[in-house]
């Protein structure tokens, strides 16, 4: 059935508007964080394991600041009492914010210090403190500080003639009071040390002076004990550590700039530098210091975080690379390899054989990359054409690419220069593919290009074929060791045609086409959802079995969430993995009684995107770059593409639908009042889906 024979769906009644029917999306972004942290205490997870989650939950909380709560703040500044499907102003979302933002950062240092720090010392694994240093340590220390750290050191005194100091967005400071005259006669009292980002904030010591094979001492523990000795003369009275979070959002006014790379070049360094919007202190500085702080940051005491420890956690993250034990890791597996693909020297001739769909990172994302390698290298491929959203450092497929455009092909590619925090990476990559003789466009402007595809071109019996891969993640080889994902790559002339008219779209100008098997967005993908939710209404009134299952990071629109109250209404059997924000209350009596609500947080980062339609077993699976959200809908490019082998839609349904359904250890079931409850095996088997998968797919290493 197309599209058009697709019934639009009614306005949503008046009841579908009650606030009490939608999770707050600040909230609800707050409760998965609090998700990843609790693998931080699942002493089933390996514990350098347990040790990064925990290190990912504070990640995830500083860009939770950098752009939510600066934007929440941006909002209450202009005086905005816009509030959203759930009826919290911003003021309001701020207030409770900042009362679970602050249960959340007290629950991360108690996790470090009462689990995590004790069971690493079991493992031998220690953060020796400064107060257990033996004297050969003291001695390390000494000679560390004074060759390594003074040099690079600028303590910063404060007076008239030294303002208080631009503090870098996330950069580890001290705040230092003194007592005594110094060299000039000035009076002592307070100073400013900024730790140099150049050093790491966790260092090894050696194993001539360490009491066990992985010791290490904090920076900061060093700059604590050898603070004196940037003031000589002088007695320091205090020394605290303290971080400042900014608003980290790019502004580009999009109707006024002729260049977009140049101003989001212009806009990348004022982001270091943004407005405040947390403070984070130790936890024994006192109140007198704080309350400097706050006013030097324009801060109130809602935006202070007194912390019992260091204050980026996320730094912790490198021991797991510095420490070798893989008794303490995940074990490592090698990525499987779809069994035609095995023996295939040309990939054209295989896929001119039947699509292939791979499901990263239990297979192998090597084949991606030898589709752009082949091409790059066949005399008979005359152009490709590639998005780019993220790629990583050290990209082997932006070799292809250079590569390709190198020897003369026609190399196009549509890179989005405002990925969030990936900006100056992708203005760098357009430059050096630009140098290399390639076409690079930077998608529309007004919207972010998200869609991930590549178009191969090539010349086969006197004509064009369009050869395609299609992906519900990023071109980057390191996420797709670490993210589920699909990609398909097939020769599909519907297809191809498709995403050659898309990308048509992107660099020429025009009225959009009329595409005959991908959804798109802005143009089609939310109506088509909407009209194919509303399909399974009328299976369900009419008697018919009537399903949808769809498996997400986000789902957030209200339409859809209101045309999904209505199915559930009709009697449609819905399930929803999400990953997490999730604005829909599951499990209301009379809206949403046949609406299950489960989320996954394990070993990999769930990140495919999946939408089943039963349609009375005439089924519809599409595989996206989309979540359900405005954004996605109305404000990127983002496409859909449906995947009709039926091999292929089964396996589909199995590895991204049924296995998490069944999971009964890594899952989360999400009830109407917006909490959370970890399934647990009990008398069942256990099931964990990306343990399934691995078995399945990949091979022990």
């Amino acid at each position: 059935m197309s599209i058009v024979e697709l019934k639009r769906p009614p306005e949503p009644p008046e009841s579908f508007r009650q606030p009490e029917l939608y999770i707050n999306r600040e909230l609800s972004l707050l409760e998965f964080n609090r998700r990843v942290l609790e693998q931080a205490r699942d002493p089933a997870t390996p514990l350098l394991e347990r040790l990064r989650f925990l290190c990912i939950s504070n990640s995830n909380l500083d860009e939770f600041f950098e752009i939510r709560v600066a934007r929440l703040k941006e909002q209450v500044a202009s005086g905005s009492v816009h509030a959203g499907p759930d009826n919290l102003t911003p003021a309001e979302m701020l207030k409770r914010i900042g009362e679970e933002a602050h249960r959340l950062v007290e629950e991360q240092y108690r996790v470090l210090n009462d689990t995590l720090i004790p069971e690493l010392e079991r493992e031998r694994i220690r953060f020796v403190r400064r107060t257990e240093w033996t004297p050969e340590q003291e001695a390390w220390v000494r000679h560390y500080f004074e060759h390594e750290l003074l040099p690079v050191l600028s303590p910063l005194g404060l007076d008239p003639s030294h303002p208080f100091p631009r503090i870098l967005n996330k950069s580890l400071n001290f705040i230092v009071s003194l007592r005594g005259r110094d060299a000039f006669g000035r009076r002592g009292g307070v100073a400013v040390v900024q730790a140099p980002r150049a050093l790491p904030r966790l260092i090894p010591l050696p194993r001539e002076v360490a009491s066990g094979p992985h010791d290490f001492v904090f920076l900061s523990s060093i700059i604590h004990t050898h603070v004196n000795d940037l003031f000589p003369g002088m007695e320091v009275t205090g020394c605290y550590q303290f971080r400042v979070t900014r608003n980290s959002e790019l502004f580009v006014d999009e109707e006024e700039v002729d260049d977009l790379l140049r101003a989001v070049e212009g806009e990348l360094a004022s982001r270091r530098y943004g407005d405040a919007v947390r403070l984070e202190v130790a936890d024994n500085c006192p109140p007198e210091m704080t309350t400097y702080l706050m006013q030097r940051f324009g801060l109130g005491p809602d935006d202070l975080y007194m912390v019992n420890g260091p204050v980026n956690l996320n730094r912790l993250q490198a021991l797991h690379e510095r420490v070798d034990r893989p008794d303490l890791k995940y074990p490592a597996f090698l990525p499987g390899l779809p069994s035609r693909l095995t023996h295939s020297k040309n990939i054209f001739d295989t896929l001119r054989a039947g699509d292939i769909l791979l499901h990263h990172p239990f297979e192998s994302f090597a084949p991606v990359v030898d589709f752009v390698r082949q091409a790059a290298a066949d005399p008979q491929v005359l152009a490709i054409k590639q998005t780019l959203y993220r790629t990583g450092a050290q990209s082997a497929i932006v070799d292809a690419l250079l590569d390709a455009a190198r020897a003369g092909k026609e190399v196009t590619v549509v890179i989005e220069l405002r990925a969030r925090f990936d900006e100056e990476a992708n203005i760098n990559l357009a430059s050096l593919l630009q140098e290399a003789g390639a076409h690079v466009v930077y998608g529309v402007v007004g919207y972010k290009t998200h869609a991930k595809m590549v178009l191969v071109v090539r010349r086969e019996n006197g004509g064009l074929r369009h050869y395609v891969h299609l992906g519900t993640g990023n071109y980057h080889d390191r996420t797709a060791r670490l993210y589920t994902d699909f990609g398909l790559l097939t020769c599909n002339d519907a297809i191809g045609e498709d995403v050659h008219r898309v990308f048509l779209e992107l660099t020429s100008l025009g009225r959009a086409s009329r595409l005959k098997k991908l959804l798109q967005s802005p143009f089609t993908l939310q109506s088509a959802l909407l009209a194919r939710i509303e399909r399974e209404i009328e299976h369900a009134r009419a008697g018919r079995p009537a399903r949808i299952a769809a498996k997400l990071n986000a789902l957030v629109e209200h339409q859809i969430i209101q045309a999904l109250y209505r199915a559930s209404q009709a009697g449609v059997q819905i399930d929803l993995v999400v990953r997490g924000v999730c604005c829909l209350r599951p499990g209301i009596p009379g809206v949403s009684d046949n609406i299950r609500v489960r989320s996954i947080i394990g070993r990999f980062l769930e990140h495919t995107r999946v939408y089943r339609f039963y349609n009375n077993g005439d089924e519809e699976v599409w595989l996206a770059s989309a979540d359900w959200m405005d954004r996605n809908f109305f404000r990127r490019v983002e496409v859909a593409f449906p995947i009709e082998d039926r091999a292929l839609r089964g396996r589909v349904i199995d590895e991204a639908l049924n296995f998490y359904l069944e999971d009964n250890t890594q899952a989360w079931v999400l009830h109407a009042d917006g909490s959370y409850t970890r399934l647990a095996p009990g008398s069942q088997p256990p099931r964990a889906a990306q343990d399934t998968l691995l078995k399945k797919l990949a091979e022990t290493a």
